[in-house]
């Protein structure tokens, strides 16, 4: 479909070929993004690889990302993190047993404990009100809301340049005052950090993700020097991207189980069955889990946290399945429709878990089926997919493991629970899911 946004052509892709075609068979042409207000207010000027034109710049922001940050043996080293946040996570829910929670709030500060002590090297917010801290909790979730609120916005600036510089909505304010937020945060952390290094010199040794980007701004081997709007856009994009996709994900497949509490029923039988109830579930269990697994790739399919990609840019003319594309084409791909197309999906407005179960719809996530792309695909995937499906996993195994849960009240409806969705750069619930649970593992694991 080609329409045209003020001054621009612009395609929306919806079908699992044209995904293809898009993503894969003219990867090379579409690979770039184009210039907005959010990547040069926001993104220190197109400095972090999420809105940098392809180029020098952005393949060597994702190799960093790629063979720095995210292989598997500086995952790996990250797992202790993992295993004492969601220790951590499953004590504070047990300690509100019986109590109505709202559970965004609480898979919001998990995932953001992880991020945090992996890209940061420690939790630079404060939990309670006797800690001190450059940012609480709040304010800290309150930005990164602002930030994907932006990233998603349709600003008219962006698709009429004439009227850039009234803007009319009001965007180009609010970015500008979120990044003095996010200056005055990353001042603080980036200073922290030097001072570590420049006390240990020649022994120093990186133990986070900024440790290793401040480390590499020095490296004059690099083919595109970096500098420190590089460090601040990079470390964003580490945050930002880490945070949303897996709070959004496991808040939504709750959503889903809770409205189909037999399904919750299945999970726990394959927990006890594979676990049982003497244990965690650790890393290493995950394989073990097809119907864990199931259910993840079935809540990406139904409610994808992305519904339209960032927008990709064609770099010069082409001709894609049959079609003349201009060069400086805007083109969205639409994972939403893709998820729920009759044409490949059995009963495709159901959550049906069932259909990732072995020995049917053989897909996995990371990018190569253009069935199921959670994470994009194509060069300008997301690099920290694992890291993502990994926190994504094991929230919900343990979660699931650990607790019964109930609604909130008890004349409310499975059919009460909404399943509105805000839409911005990511897709949360419109209303935050609030449920009741009860402990069901020995009491000593909490």
């Amino acid at each position: 479909m080609q329409l045209t946004f003020g001054s621009f052509p612009v395609l929306v892709a919806s079908s699992i070929e044209m995904a293809k075609q898009f993503l894969k068979t003219h990867d090379h042409v579409f690979a770039s993004r184009p210039q907005t207000a959010v990547g040069k207010y926001i993104t220190y000027n197109y400095r972090n690889t999420t809105w940098a034109p392809y180029g020098l710049y952005w393949r060597q922001g994702r190799k960093i990302f790629l063979s720095e940050l995210f292989s598997s043996k500086r995952l790996e080293s990250y797992e202790y993190i993992h295993v004492e946040e969601l220790r951590a996570f499953v004590s504070r829910l047990y300690a509100l047993s019986g109590k109505l929670v709202l559970l965004k709030k609480h898979l919001s500060r998990v995932t953001l404990s992880i991020m945090s002590r992996i890209v940061l090297g420690k939790k630079y917010f404060s939990e309670s009100e006797f800690e001190t801290a450059v940012v609480t909790l709040e304010e800290f979730q309150q930005m990164l809301d602002e930030l994907f609120l932006l990233n998603g916005g349709l600003n008219i600036g962006d698709w009429i340049p004439w009227l850039n510089f009234m803007d009319l909505q009001g965007y180009v304010k609010r970015m500008k005052a979120l990044k003095k937020k996010l200056d005055r945060f990353h001042d603080h952390v980036f200073d922290e950090h030097k001072s570590k290094m420049k006390g240990l010199m020649e022994d120093f040794m990186p133990k986070d993700m900024v440790d290793l980007l401040l480390q590499l701004a020095d490296d004059p081997n690099l083919e595109v020097k970096l500098n420190y709007d590089s460090v601040n856009g990079l470390t964003q994009d580490l945050i930002a991207g880490g945070m949303d996709t897996s709070t959004i994900t496991v808040e939504w497949a709750m959503s889903e189980l809770m409205k189909q509490p037999h399904l919750i029923e299945k999970a726990t039988e394959e927990l006890d069955r594979m676990i049982r109830r003497e244990r965690w579930v650790e890393e290493k269990d995950i394989q073990q889990l097809p119907y864990i697994d199931a259910i993840m790739k079935e809540t990406m399919r139904k409610h994808p946290v992305t519904v339209l990609l960032p927008p990709h840019l064609a770099q010069e003319d082409c001709n894609v399945a049959g079609y003349h594309i201009c060069k400086g084409t805007r083109v969205f791909i639409n994972s939403w429709s893709i998820g729920r197309d009759a044409s490949f999906w059995d009963e495709p407005k159901e959550f049906r878990p069932k259909r990732f179960l072995p020995g049917k719809v053989d897909l996995d996530v990371s990018g190569q089926n253009f069935e199921l792309f959670p994470f994009g695909s194509g060069r300008r995937m997301c690099p920290g997919y694992s890291l993502g499906l990994k926190m994504i996993r094991s929230s919900l195994a343990n979660m699931l493991h650990g607790f019964h849960w109930k609604l909130p009240e008890d004349h409310m409806k499975v059919e009460d629970i909404s399943m509105e969705e805000v839409y911005g750069l990511t897709t949360p619930r419109k209303y935050p899911l609030v449920t009741v649970m009860e402990p069901r593992l020995p009491l000593h694991l909490y």
